[in-house]
């Protein structure tokens, strides 16, 4: 009788068992059968369907009681996330693209100038006659396939499918994209041809149409796949499209309004999405182009990412908040818990996308520690803080002992301080041109954080190490003058994106505040080690010799200073003539 119960028991404890595991396998595949019903439907929802519709869909309402559950205990902080602007509600593409617009205007009233227009030139574009000054008109040496970060091979066509692996998503009518046939280069998707284009001297080069052909193709291609991204500190996902390209969308954590408050640290902060906008354009009207090409974009939370995400870990943190509004919070380091969850109005959220480098399996990337570093501690400093003379320790360092490294810090150094951005711990670079390559300016966005606060701490590799391109120097002179004012020449670059305003005035006026800063900064050290100690020349002969290797400079003997008519003076050639009289050479 002992024996019959045992094993009536025991038959018992295993039907319990089979039954908890048929419930955890149904769980997993909800997602996919979810997507499977939808896929058969012709009636799909629009991407500003209202979040009630979820139940009709088949989202597990039970399942999304759970999720809240589980969560329910994550730890808290004091910064709280914010959402943007409700939009209206339409499944017209057409219209629903002259609203945003019609949104993108109304929303201008936050720029204490009321309208970016006020500010351009009565004849023409600011930025386009930037763009036709001399000093945007040098070009590169010419290439050679080591200068080249592809060498491509005309006679191969390109075709995605033939790298297709379990990782793209094929769902959709493929023939919408379907290259066949003998393709010319040109007829390549906008991304791999920003990425033919990347060379030694530059990541895209100054008039390229392909990269306003790729930031358009940030916004409209349409989305096929999302995944979180590993690692970081906060939630960023990997979006791919169409046509095979892939951007890092960073999304909405703060409204353009709010700045950093002043008892935070640099590396606790939030990342903020038009920072990494205003990053690209600015880096553009410096003429560096070493930040690749990002754009705005509204995003539908619903059918453009928890619809087409195969990432189960981002999908389970996707619920409707006590507003009814779509809300996810995905997993990383810091703020990724229900208290710091991405909500929607109701389910549409504005984000960066960054168009991705080269694969690191086709062209590999080295990463450099910044000499600058900041010692991420909260009492701890670097040694750059403590010790005057560390630049001379970093000038017998290689690579910055040699070749134009240093060169291309002071300009990071520059770009960053604009910015107000902290957090430059590393950089990379492109391993096949070795040393001798240009640093790109990855990862922007806890830039422009506080337009009431220039942090000096930013300048000191200028301030110590006192160098500077000559290149450089003058278009931060130029950037200066009234006719080709920063601010103005960001306002009127900013305007085109699709998210605009990207920046309120104040951070407009800040980045002036800073030039002349900067400015003041390099003409102290000017006056202190001789004009010829400070800038490199970069501009005689061809731009190859910037590239060329450089041994320690030698402080020279003081000049005594000399004015000169405007014929004889050398920045006259950058279009200063009207100035001429208030220059000086040392």
């Amino acid at each position: 009788m002992k024996m019959i119960l045992l094993r009536k028991f025991r038959f018992l404890i295993l039907m319990v068992f089979l039954i908890a595991c048929s419930m955890h396998i149904m769980i997993d595949l909800l997602p996919k059968l979810e997507r499977h019903s939808n896929s058969g439907c012709s009636c799909s929802h629009t991407p500003s369907e209202e979040p009630q519709s979820w139940g009709k869909q088949g989202w597990p309402n039970k399942h999304t009681l759970r999720i809240l559950q589980d969560f329910s205990n994550e730890p808290s902080s004091n910064v709280s996330s914010h959402s943007l602007e409700r939009i209206p509600v339409t499944g017209d593409k057409t219209q629903a693209f002259r609203r945003l617009e019609h949104l993108g205007q109304r929303k201008r009233q936050f720029i204490q100038d009321a309208s970016v227009t006020k500010n351009m030139p009565v004849k023409g574009s600011r930025l386009s006659a930037l763009y036709e000054h001399p000093l945007y008109k040098r070009s590169v040496p010419p290439l050679t396939d080591e200068d080249t970060l592809f060498n491509v091979n005309t006679d191969i066509r390109f075709d995605p499918k033939a790298a297709e692996d379990q990782a793209w998503n094929t769902e959709g009518n493929m023939d919408e994209f379907s290259p066949t046939g003998e393709l010319a280069a040109d007829s390549y998707p906008n991304w791999l041809r920003f990425h033919i284009g990347i060379n030694r001297y530059e990541l895209y080069s100054r008039h390229n149409p392909v990269i306003d052909a790729l930031l358009k193709d940030l916004v409209t291609q349409r989305i096929t796949s999302v995944a979180m991204k590993s690692g970081g500190t906060q939630l960023k996902l990997i979006m791919t499209f169409q046509n095979y390209g892939q951007a890092l969308f960073k999304p909405m954590k703060q409204t353009r309004e709010q700045e950093t408050p002043p008892d935070f640290f640099y590396f606790s902060d939030f990342e903020r999405h038009n920072a990494e906008i205003a990053a690209f354009h600015l880096d553009k009207i410096l003429d560096f182009r070493r930040v690749p090409p990002v754009a705005g974009r509204l995003v539908n939370m619903t059918k453009e990412i928890r619809d087409v995400t195969r990432d189960k870990k981002l999908w389970r943190t996707f619920f409707i908040s006590p507003a009814n509004n779509v809300c996810f919070y995905g997993e990383c380091s810091y703020y990724c818990s229900t208290e710091h969850a991405l909500c929607g109005k109701p389910d549409q959220i504005e984000g960066s996308l960054a168009a991705f480098l080269p694969d690191l399996a086709l062209a590999k990337r080295k990463t450099w520690r910044n000499p600058w570093r900041r010692s991420y501690h909260k009492r701890k400093k670097a040694e750059w803080e403590v010790d005057p003379d560390y630049c001379e320790e970093v000038k017998q360092t290689p690579p910055y002992d040699s070749g134009t490294r240093l060169l291309d810090i002071m300009d990071m150094t520059v770009f960053d301080f604009l910015m107000g951005n902290m957090d430059r711990h590393h950089y990379e670079t492109f391993e096949k041109f070795g040393n001798e390559t240009f640093i790109i300016h990855l990862d922007n966005g806890r830039g422009f954080g506080k337009h009431s606060h220039d942090e000096m701490s930013i300048l000191v590799p200028l301030t110590q190490c006192c160098r500077v391109r000559k290149s450089t120097h003058l278009r931060l002179q130029l950037l200066a003058k009234e006719e080709y004012k920063l601010s103005m020449l960001m306002a009127e670059s900013l305007v085109r994106d699709r998210l605009s305003p990207i920046l309120i005035q104040p951070h407009l006026d800040a980045m002036d505040r800073r030039l002349r800063q900067v400015l003041n900064v390099l003409s102290e050290c000017i006056e202190k080690e001789g004009y010829s100690y400070v800038v490199e020349d970069d501009l005689q002969g061809h731009q190859g010799t910037d590239h060329a290797h450089t041994g320690p400079r030698r402080r020279e003997a003081h000049l005594p200073e000399v004015n000169i008519s405007c014929v004889e003076v050398e920045a006259c050639w950058i279009g200063l003539d009207k100035q001429c009289n208030d220059l000086t050479l040392y």
